[in-house]
Order: structure tokens, then C-alpha cells, then sequence
């Protein structure tokens, strides 16, 4: 059977664990020869396996402009373009308002902010026309959580990204989206939530449980491919309802 994504380059940044796993293996399921990152070896030594479908993976921090040099040059002479790019490589940690130090607020914004932009900026030469973008944002980029004022301001700027790249970028036929999440059950969630806070977020989601990697997987993968065509530009809530109350 011919997946929706047959024939196509993907990179998935971040894509060793949770969100970013959950894309890389639907995408490779759907027929795209994967590339990921990540900062830690053993983690995509186990996420190369569980993709399948011969991905493959490049160590590299996208924060530091070299490794993305790296990353984007290695994948330029084993496969000559890029498809599909998911810039979803990010950063979270509570920071109190009052208490906010430099160290929290440079971490924060030099991955989720500016570790995405030169990650696109830096793919530009190899997106082929008709490629898509996606961003990895969140459904903080429209509500407000208590210490979490940076990192949610990280995610409003990622959709702003969204907004002024597809006019930057217009003729190119390269689309932008922006994929948000809401409550999704995740290894890199798993500090901050004990079972108790889990099933009080489960109770303020309308469809009444967290999301799962798979969840975003799935709109990812609309997103990514020709079903998605004339949808440029948009975010993209799946969150089970959570953003709009």
C-alpha cells in the first residue's frame, strides 16, 4: 500500500522521545525516509529502532547554530532535500514570576525560539517546492498558566513565526502550520505531573482525558502531506478541546 508520505524526506527535530517520536514513527509508516535529532545517543539509538523503516538519526542541539550546520549538511548530501520539517526540538521548566533568573529565561527562548527559527532558516536550501513546515507550538500561545510565563511567551512567538514566514517565504510554495498541543501524556511531562495532576487536567480537557503522541502524530501527518494542500499558515489545536474554554 503507497502511504501518504511515499517518496518523501522528512526531518523531525526533538524526535527521540514523546511528540517527536510519536511524528517520526507515523511518518515512516506512511512511507518518508525519517531523519531525527537529539541531544542524547542512547535515546536515538532506541527511537531509530522503534521508527523503522531505515530512519536515521543525527545527534545535534538545535540551539547551537554548528550543530544545526551539521545536521542540515549531512542530511543535504544523504538525501538532497527536505520534504517535510518539524521543527519541534523544545524546552520546559516552571519559572515563578518574581523569582525568573537569566539562566531560565536564555534556556528557554534559545531553544524554543531561536533553536526553531535558524532550524527553518538554516533548511531553507534544501525545502523543496510544495514542502511543509511544522512548527511544534502549544495551547499556552493563547492561555495564560501560572509560572509558566516564558515558556508560554516562547510559544506565542513560535506562532508568529508561523504568520510572517508564509508571507516571507511566498512564490516558494513552501507551506508553514503551527501543531499545538495541549495536555499530552509524555515522558517530558512525566516530572511535572503526578497521578493527581493528571486527572485534574484530564477532568478540564471537554473530551475529558490527556492526549497521547499519536494524537498529534495523526495531524501532523495531515499536515505534512498533499491533504493538507491549501492549509498554510494556520495552528492547528489538538488538545482535545482545552484551548477554547
Amino acid at each position: 500500500m503507497t502511504g501518504k508520505l511515499s517518496g518523501k524526506i522528512a526531518l523531525v527535530t526533538g524526535g527521540s522521545a514523546g511528540i517527536g517520536l510519536g511524528i517520526a514513527r507515523r511518518f515512516a509508516e506512511q512511507g518518508a525516509r525519517v531523519f531525527i535529532t537529539g541531544r542524547r545517543p542512547a535515546e536515538l539509538d532506541k527511537a531509530v529502532a522503534a521508527i523503522g523503516g531505515g530512519a536515521a538519526a543525527i545527534e545535534g542541539d538545535v540551539s547551537h547554530l554548528a550543530d544545526l550546520d551539521r545536521i542540515f549538511a549531512q542530511i543535504g548530501k544523504q538525501a538532497g532535500r527536505i520534504d517535510v520539517l518539524v521543527a519541534n526540538a523544545g524546552f520546559y521548566e516552571f519559572g515563578v514570576f518574581g523569582e525568573i533568573t537569566e539562566e531560565h529565561f536564555d534556556k528557554t527562548f534559545n531553544t524554543n525560539v531561536r533553536g526553531l527559527l535558524f532550524t527553518v532558516q538554516k533548511a531553507l536550501p534544501l525545502l523543496a517546492a510544495g514542502s511543509s513546515v511544522i512548527l511544534t507550538g502549544s495551547m499556552v500561545s493563547i492561555k495564560g498558566f501560572a509560572a509558566c510565563s516564558v515558556y508560554n511567551a516562547t510559544k506565542a512567538a513560535v506562532r508568529s513565526f508561523a504568520r510572517t514566514w508564509i508571507v516571507d517565504l511566498k512564490g516558494r510554495g513552501i507551506r508553514i502550520n503551527v501543531l499545538s498541543p495541549g495536555y499530552t501524556d509524555t515522558p517530558g511531562l512525566a516530572p511535572f505531573m503526578t497521578d493527581d495532576v493528571k486527572a485534574q487536567a484530564a477532568a478540564s480537557v471537554p473530551l475529558g482525558r490527556l492526549g497521547v503522541p499519536d494524537d498529534l502524530a495523526k495531524a501532523a501527518l495531515f499536515l505534512a502531506s498533499d491533504d493538507s494542500a491549501y492549509v498554510n499558515g494556520i495552528e492547528l489545536f489538538v488538545d482535545g478541546g482545552a484551548a477554547q474554554i
